[in-house]
C-alpha cells in the first residue's frame, strides 16, 4: 500500500470522515474500505461515467472484489446537463436492481457531476445510505468532493434540489489527472484560486510565482500534490466550523453567485462550472472595487492570475433583465436580498447583501 498518502481529518460532530490523498490510491479503495469499518460481502453501487470508467472502472471493482466486496457498476452519461432528475431515477433503479440495503454503500467515481448525483441519490435511497467520493477531477479533488453538499440542477437553477450527506471518505489519487481534458484540468484551477482569495494569501503567491498553471504538465508533482493538499485543507476547515452554511460556509460561495448565472442562462454544459466561477470572481471582484471594498492592485492581481490558468475574464453578453432575475432564483437568496461574498483583501472575504441593481448594472457595464 502507498505509504506516502495524506490524511486529513474532517472532524465533524456527527460525521467525522477523512480525505485520503495518494498516488495510484484506486489500487486500495478496497483496503481503505475495510480500514474504516466497512464489512466483508457489503453490497456496493460504484456510480461513473464511460470516460472515467473506461480508465478506472476495472481498477476499482477489481480492488472490491480482491477484498471480498460485492460491487456492481453503473454508467451514466457525462455533463452538467445530466445533473437531473432522469439520472438519478437511473441510480435509484440500479440500487434496486442490486438490492442495496440501508447499511450499503454507493461511490461517485468521477468528477463534480457524478459525486454530487451519488451523493444525492445515496441520500434519499432508503432515506439515506453510505456514500464515498473518489473524484478524478482537480475541481472535485480541491471542492465538490468535501462538505457533503449534494444535489442536481432545476431548469431554473443550479443546485436548487440537494441535500446535506457527508462521505464516509474521500479518496484522492492525483494520479487520475493524467487522463483529464486539458479544459478540466483549468476548471479545476478556478477553484484553488478561489481559496487563495477567501482564506489563503500564501497559496495564491505560490501560483502567482509559478510561469505556467493552465495546463497539468506545467506543474511539478510535489507542488500539485501542494495545491491539493492545502485547497482541501481550506475546503474542511471551513465545513468543521459551519457543516450545513449558516455563517462562514458560504464563503466557499465566492464567485459562484454570478458564476450559477452564466452557467444557468449561458446553458448547462456550454461553460464548464470552474469556468463561470472565474468569470464569476473577476465580476464581484469589480464590484468589491466599484464599492471601494477592495484596490485596484489586488483586482488586477487576480484577473491576471485567472488569465494565467486559461480561464475566462470577459462576461458574456447577457441581458441585464435576465441576469436580475436569475440572480434573485439564487438558493443564497434571502428576504428577497441577493448575498455576495466579497474581497476585502486577497485572503480574506466578507458577506454582503444590500447590493442594489444598479450597482450590479454599473458592474457589469465595466465588464463588457
Amino acid at each position: 500500500m502507498n505509504k506516502d498518502k495524506l490524511h486529513i481529518k474532517v472532524s465533524l460532530t456527527r460525521n467525522p470522515y477523512e480525505i485520503v490523498i495518494g498516488e495510484s490510491s484506486l489500487e486500495y479503495i478496497g483496503n481503505e474500505l475495510s480500514r474504516i469499518g466497512f464489512k466483508k460481502g457489503l453490497k456496493i453501487l460504484v456510480v461513473s461515467n464511460k470516460e472515467v470508467s473506461d480508465h478506472y472502472g476495472d481498477c476499482v471493482i477489481e480492488s472490491l472484489i480482491k477484498n471480498n466486496y460485492n460491487p456492481k457498476l453503473l454508467i451514466l452519461k457525462a455533463g452538467e446537463e445530466q445533473k437531473n432528475q432522469s439520472s438519478i431515477d437511473l441510480i435509484h433503479d440500479a440500487a434496486y436492481e442490486a438490492r442495496l440495503e440501508r447499511g450499503s454503500l454507493m461511490i461517485a467515481l468521477g468528477g463534480g457531476v457524478i459525486g454530487d448525483m451519488t451523493g444525492f441519490a445515496a441520500a434519499t435511497w432508503l432515506r439515506g445510505i453510505n456514500v464515498v467520493q473518489i473524484p478524478t477531477t482537480l475541481l472535485a479533488m480541491v471542492d465538490a468532493s468535501i462538505g457533503g453538499k449534494t444535489g442536481i440542477n432545476h431548469s431554473k437553477g443550479k443546485n436548487l434540489i440537494g441535500a446535506f450527506h457527508q462521505p464516509k471518505l474521500v479518496l484522492i489519487d492525483p494520479k487520475t489527472l493524467i487522463t483529464l481534458p486539458n479544459r478540466e484540468f483549468k476548471a479545476g484551477m478556478a477553484e484553488i484560486i478561489k481559496y487563495g482569495v477567501i482564506s489563503d494569501l500564501n497559496l495564491f503567491e505560490i501560483l502567482e510565482n509559478q510561469e505556467n498553471i493552465s495546463n497539468l504538465s506545467s506543474i511539478e508533482d510535489q507542488l500539485l500534490k501542494k495545491i491539493i493538499e492545502r485547497s482541501a485543507r481550506s475546503k474542511a476547515a471551513i465545513v468543521m466550523k459551519d457543516e450545513r452554511e449558516s455563517g462562514v460556509r458560504a464563503f466557499l460561495n465566492y464567485g459562484h453567485t454570478f458564476g450559477h448565472v452564466i452557467e444557468n442562462l449561458c446553458g448547462y454544459g456550454k461553460w464548464l462550472h470552474g469556468e463561470a466561477v472565474a468569470m464569476g470572481m473577476v465580476a464581484v471582484g469589480q464590484l468589491a472595487v466599484q464599492r471601494g471594498q477592495w484596490k485596484e492592485i489586488d483586482a488586477k492581481r487576480q484577473r491576471q492570475l485567472i488569465e494565467k490558468a486559461g480561464l475566462p475574464s470577459k462576461w458574456p453578453g447577457l441581458q441585464l433583465e435576465n441576469v436580475l432575475s436569475s440572480l434573485q432564483g439564487d438558493k443564497k437568496v434571502k428576504d428577497g436580498k441577493i448575498s455576495f461574498v466579497m474581497p476585502l483583501r486577497i485572503g480574506e472575504v466578507k458577506i454582503f447583501n444590500n447590493i442594489s441593481n444598479q450597482e450590479i448594472y454599473e458592474c457589469l457595464q465595466k465588464l463588457n
